[in-house]
């Protein structure tokens, strides 16, 4: 895996707090620890434009399925809605607490925030809805749902298909499955034993995988919270994905960035590990970054991914031919085309 050769998109002068590619992945968005958010275009990173107006650490971005609108969070107590091809910002949304997370649902229709719970504020999930017309945005949210007596703050969240459940992670490393029109909770489960840092979904958002600083990854099916896959690492996790085409996941990590200078990169386990989605093996890594990875992000057409770090650089990769010809014998028994079931 090391031969991969990423391009490098020097553009912001912190760590990387998130970085995602659109539906078609000819632009990738990211955001990091500064107050601007950047964009590029994934096939050679020249950089597109920034999105400029917040006062504060950048946490979260996200397009919507037409990359028409860019949303961000962050920890200037707001949340802001920009157009895509412009960078113009069309409407601010200003909350009590910092805002940890924001992502579209499936139809851009609708985005979830999450604010966080300091001091005050008791911390939040949050639920707008977004007109794409733009002809009016409500200064209140569809849907409130407040973090319950007992329980810890949420820290990411995603809409599955059909913009049906909020899948809602904690701290604690709880998992809550609420309905995402009435904030009723139709389920919970808790397996990390540590903070999730990260969720994202399988391209039809039937299932998604965890990310967490107890060294592991995990899968789960939206349905019943089934718990299908577990994935081992020797540092802690901030980020993982699941790749299209082919059955891997990418997670992502390292030591904290506290210990990073007393640490060789080789023994701060910084690289990317990819991991067979069904065997759970690792199968190879790709050590480009000079920090903890923060956020990975998989082109929608499996060709590529993209990784963040404290190290400040965003990198795109393009994954080589040994990548997609790699297959156990069981895969290589299999017809063309026949998935393997992943429980």
């Amino acid at each position: 895996m090391n031969s991969i050769r990423p391009i490098a998109l020097n553009g912001h002068e912190r760590s990387l707090t998130q970085v995602k590619f659109n539906r078609e992945g000819d632009l990738l968005f990211s955001v990091s620890k500064d107050k601007e958010a950047s964009v590029w275009y994934s096939s050679n990173g020249e950089r597109l434009g920034t999105l400029v107006g917040h006062g504060g650490t950048i946490w979260s971005i996200d397009v919507d399925p037409e990359t028409n609108y860019v949303i961000t969070g962050s920890g200037d107590f707001s949340f802001k809605l920009w157009k895509a091809e412009t960078g113009e910002c069309v409407r601010t949304w200003v909350l009590p607490a910092p805002v940890k997370w924001v992502e579209f649902n499936p139809t851009g229709e609708k985005a979830v925030v999450i604010e966080d719970k300091v001091m005050s504020s008791p911390g939040r999930v949050l639920v707008y809805a977004i007109n794409q017309n733009l002809n009016d945005h409500s200064e209140e949210p569809i849907l409130s749902i407040p973090t319950e007596e007992g329980k810890q703050k949420a820290v990411c969240a995603g809409f599955s298909y059909g913009g049906k459940y909020l899948i809602v992670c904690l701290v604690d490393g709880t998992i809550l499955k609420y309905d995402s029109e009435t904030g009723e909770l139709l389920g919970e489960v808790k397996d990390h034993e540590d903070l999730i840092t990260d969720i994202q979904f399988s391209s039809d958002k039937t299932y998604f995988i965890t990310a967490s600083k107890d060294k592991t990854a995990r899968i789960y099916d939206v349905d019943d919270l089934k718990l299908l896959k577990t994935y081992l690492s020797p540092a802690p996790l901030n980020t993982a994905c699941i790749t299209p085409v082919k059955e891997f996941v990418i997670v992502g990590g390292g030591q904290d960035a506290k210990d990073v200078t007393t640490t060789a990169g080789k023994e701060g386990n910084f690289e990317a590990r990819f991991l067979h989605k069904i065997f759970e093996h690792e199968i190879g890594t790709v050590k480009d970054h000079f920090g903890p990875l923060n956020c990975l992000s998989v082109h929608p057409k499996g060709i590529a991914y993209a990784s963040g770090s404290e190290d400040g650089f965003v990198k795109i990769h393009f994954l080589p031919k040994a990548y997609f010809d790699f297959q156990y014998d069981v895969e290589k028994a299999n017809p063309v085309g026949k998935k393997i079931e992943i429980n």
